[in-house]
C-alpha cells in the first residue's frame, strides 16, 4: 500500500519537483497539490492524506495556521514542514500546532523521501540544524509534568519504546499487537500528556525520569 501525500507549496517549480520525485517512488504517491493556503484548507479534509508536505510562508496565510485548524479533523495525517525559515518562533509554533517533522529547503531529495517514510512509520524527522534548536530549547524550558498518573501500564511501555527510537511497526512486533493499536495508544498518550507530537511526549518522559 503506497503512502498518500499532499503538497502545500506556493513555489510552483519546487511543488512540481517534489511531486515528480515522490511519484517516481514505488511506495508513495502524490494525491493532491495546492499552491495556496485557502485551497489546502478547504480540500485537505476531503482527502485525508497520510502525509502533508507543508510550506510555512504561503502567500495567503501561514502553513502553521492550516495545521492548527486541520489537526483535529485529520488526526491520522502527519504534517512535515518544508521551508526556508529556521527562526525559533516558527519552528516551535509548528511543533506546537502538531507538525511531526521540520525540514529546511535545500535538503537532498533522498532526505525528504526518507523523512516521509520515517514520519509515516511514527518518526519525527528534522533537519540537523532544527534538531539542535529543539534540543537546546527543551534544555532551557522544562515542561510541566502532567498526565503520567493517567497513563496505563501499556501506554507507559509504548512511550518508553518510542523514546528508544522504535517505529510503530517495531513496537507492534515487540508487543504482539497491530500497528493500528499502537497508533491508538500513542493518540491516548498525547491526549493525556497534553502534547501534540512525539518530540514533546518523549521530552516529558525524560524529565519525569529525572
Amino acid at each position: 500500500m503506497s503512502i498518500s501525500i499532499a503538497i502545500v507549496e506556493d513555489e510552483k517549480n519546487y511543488n512540481n519537483a517534489l511531486k515528480k520525485i515522490i511519484n517516481y517512488q514505488d511506495d508513495m504517491k502524490v494525491v493532491a497539490q495546492y499552491f495556496d493556503g485557502n485551497d489546502a484548507l478547504q480540500n485537505l479534509p476531503n482527502i485525508s492524506p497520510d502525509v502533508v508536505m507543508m510550506d510555512i510562508q504561503l502567500q495567503d496565510m501561514l502553513g502553521i495556521e492550516i495545521i492548527d485548524k486541520l489537526k483535529k479533523q485529520l488526526p491520522a495525517t502527519h504534517f512535515i514542514m518544508c521551508t526556508s525559515f529556521e527562526d525559533d518562533e516558527k519552528v516551535f509554533s509548528s511543533l506546537k500546532a502538531g507538525a511531526m517533522g521540520y525540514l529546511v529547503k535545500g535538503e537532498s531529495m533522498e532526505k525528504i523521501l526518507s523523512s516521509i517514510r520515517d514520519v509515516y512509520n511514527g518518526g519525527a524527522p528534522m533537519s540537523f540544524s532544527i534538531a539542535r534548536k529543539v534540543l537546546s530549547h527543551f534544555e532551557r524550558k522544562l515542561p510541566e509534568i502532567k498526565g503520567f498518573d493517567e497513563l496505563t501500564e501499556r501506554e507507559k511501555e509504548i512511550l518508553e519504546l518510542l523514546s528508544q527510537g522504535l517505529l510503530y511497526k517495531e513496537i507492534a512486533d515487540k508487543k504482539f499487537i497491530s500497528i493500528d493499536t499502537v497508533k491508538k495508544h500513542v493518540g491516548n498518550i498525547y491526549r493525556k500528556l497534553h502534547v501534540n507530537n512525539k518530540v514533546e511526549a518523549i521530552n516529558k518522559l525524560n524529565h519525569f525520569k529525572n
